[in-house]
């Protein structure tokens, strides 16, 4: 018997797409079919809600869904950072380029005092030859240049754990890779924008729409002491306590904080006043999980080398 498709079914689902800013409903389910078919209909309007109040636009490369189990997390390309900073106040330029085996012996990189680049003198030769490096120089009115120097050791390490981005058939660099990627920490610098970035990526899954305050959950308490840092979201005598719940959730966020590579309370304490989001006096279950969301997020990100 011929199976006829549940056209029901996918009704209900693109019925789900919602127009967001001024992405039509039209566009949106373009953008579903290609750039996001792994993601639910939830998921997408999730992911677009956060890339429209970014002002970014996936259609125009400046950004890609990534799935985290079924958390949504967000990589930036450099499109969509160059975009930020073209509306950041200041913006000047961006110059990105390569340079290659052939162009080394005209290649110099003058410093400051304290080592920071501050002019570049390259001279393009043909035949070129293969990437041994790259720079970029962005430029802000006001402001001294940002110049970013990368070298071939810092793609390769990049290129071995995802070689379909960084390698072109023959098996060398893409140059368009090599560019973007100093060229993206260089306009991150100049233009401050990524800090902006990382709070908007805390406020993708959370669960909460009212503007959140941070607190410091990692001082230590007596363990003869009730544990009163948590206030649970419900109470079940037959379940564990909220002492218990609280002794296990800090345990795993010592243990996330020491995968990150956070080393003592000073660092904790920084890392939680930027992304651990509490609305009360004290925070609830459901904020310290998704503060290890988050945790869970950036090791996974750290793994991959995803930009956060």
């Amino acid at each position: 018997m011929t199976k006829t498709p549940n056209t029901e079914v996918q009704k209900v689902d693109i019925s789900q797409i919602q127009a967001i800013g001024e992405f039509g409903v039209a566009e949106l389910m373009a953008m579903k079919e290609s750039i996001a078919k792994k993601l639910t209909v939830p998921q997408f309007n999730l992911f677009m809600y956060q890339m429209n109040r970014m002002g970014l636009d996936p259609s125009l490369g400046h950004g890609v869904p990534i799935l985290y189990g079924q958390d949504v997390n967000i990589r930036i390309e450099y499109e969509g950072f160059h975009s930020l900073a073209r509306k950041s106040s200041g913006y000047k330029s961006v110059h990105r380029q390569v340079v290659c085996d052939n162009e080394v012996d005209d290649f110099e990189a003058e410093t400051d005092d304290e080592g920071i680049i501050t002019k570049i003198r390259h001279k393009i030769r043909f035949p070129r030859g293969k990437v041994v490096g790259s720079y970029a120089i962005a430029r802000r009115e006001g402001k001294p240049d940002v110049i970013v120097l990368c070298d071939e050791a810092e793609f390769e390490k990049y290129a071995k754990k995802n070689p379909g981005f960084w390698k072109l058939e023959n098996g060398s660099l893409d140059p368009d890779m090599c560019k973007k990627h100093a060229a993206t920490r260089a306009v991150k610098e100049q233009y401050d924008i990524a800090l902006a970035v990382e709070e908007n990526m805390m406020a993708l899954n959370s669960t909460e729409n009212s503007e959140p305050v941070r607190r410091d959950i990692t001082a230590e308490s007596k363990e003869t002491e009730p544990v009163k840092t948590i206030a649970p979201d419900k109470k079940d005598d037959k379940e564990e306590t909220p002492v218990d719940r609280t002794k296990a959730l800090k345990t795993q966020i010592k243990a996330k904080y020491q995968a990150l590579g956070l080393k003592d309370k000073s660092e904790f304490d920084a890392h939680a006043a930027k992304f651990f989001a509490v609305k009360g006096d004290v925070p609830t279950e459901s904020e310290i999980i998704a503060y290890l969301k988050i945790m869970d997020q950036q090791i996974q990100a750290a793994a991959d080398d995803l930009p956060v």
